[in-house]
C-alpha cells in the first residue's frame, strides 16, 4: 500500500469480521477475551477517523480520543469497541449509549475509551492474512506506552476461567478466537461470543434518544 494511500486509509473498504453466538468450544486452538458492551468502532491513526459498524462516520463524536490515535504511527487500522467504564472498570453501555446519542463532547461527558482487540492495517500493510497471535502481538506492542483513551484487549487460553470471572463481575460475556485464524469480513465460526444468560434482560439498557442538548 503507497504511503499516501496509508496515510488516507477509507475505513468504508474494512468489513468487520463479526462473531457467531455460540457455546463454549472444546479443545486447545482457541484464544478468549473479554466481550466489551459499547459501539464497534474502526479506528485509523495518524490522520484519526472512526466509523461504526453501521457505516456512520463518528469521528467527531469522540473528541477524546483524537490525540491518542494522532500520537499513533500513521496508516493502521484497529478494531475496537468504543466503551465508558464505570467505577470498577465494567463497561457501562448506558452510559456509552448515552454519549453516543449526543453525537459531540458536551460538559459532563463521561469520557470514551477504544477497547482494541485487532489490527488490520500496520503502518500501511494489510495484515488481515496473518494469523491472529501475529495480529495481536502487533497491536499490543503498537499501545505500548499508551496510557489514554486505548486500551490493548488481551488473550487468554483458559476460557471456561475467564467466563467465570466475567459472570462473577456481571459483564456480557466472552468472545472466542479460533487460533490461527485470518480476518475475514462478515459473520464467522472462527468467532465465537458466549454471553451470560440474562446480561440482557428487559429493561437493563435504556436506547431511547435523548432529550436535545
Amino acid at each position: 500500500m503507497p504511503p499516501r494511500e496509508a496515510a488516507h486509509l477509507n475505513l468504508a473498504s474494512f468489513p468487520l469480521m463479526l462473531a457467531k453466538r455460540g457455546v463454549m468450544p472444546h479443545g486447545d486452538d482457541w484464544l478468549y477475551e473479554l466481550k466489551y458492551d459499547g459501539y464497534r468502532l474502526l479506528a485509523r491513526t495518524g490522520d484519526p477517523a472512526l466509523r461504526l459498524r453501521e457505516g456512520g462516520e463518528a469521528t467527531s463524536w469522540f473528541p477524546e480520543l483524537h490525540d491518542s490515535l494522532a500520537a499513533l504511527p500513521a496508516g493502521c487500522v484497529l478494531d475496537a469497541e468504543g466503551v465508558v467504564f464505570d467505577d470498577i472498570g465494567r463497561p457501562d453501555f448506558n452510559a456509552f449509549h448515552a454519549r453516543a446519542l449526543r453525537r459531540r463532547w458536551y460538559r459532563g461527558a463521561r469520557p470514551v475509551a477504544l477497547a482494541a482487540f485487532d489490527l488490520l492495517v500496520l503502518r500501511g500493510r494489510d495484515i488481515r492474512d496473518w494469523p491472529i497471535e501475529k495480529r495481536k502481538a502487533a497491536l499490543q506492542k503498537l499501545l505500548a506506552g499508551v496510557t489514554v483513551g486505548l486500551l490493548y484487549v488481551s488473550a487468554v487460553d483458559d476460557g471456561e476461567g475467564l467466563y467465570q470471572h466475567v459472570r462473577a463481575l456481571g459483564m456480557e460475556g466472552i468472545v472466542a478466537k479460533r487460533a490461527g485464524s485470518l480476518y475475514r469480513g462478515g459473520a464467522s465460526d472462527d468467532w465465537r461470543k458466549i454471553k451470560v444468560p440474562g446480561y440482557h434482560r428487559p429493561g437493563k439498557f435504556t436506547r431511547a434518544p435523548l432529550p436535545p442538548a
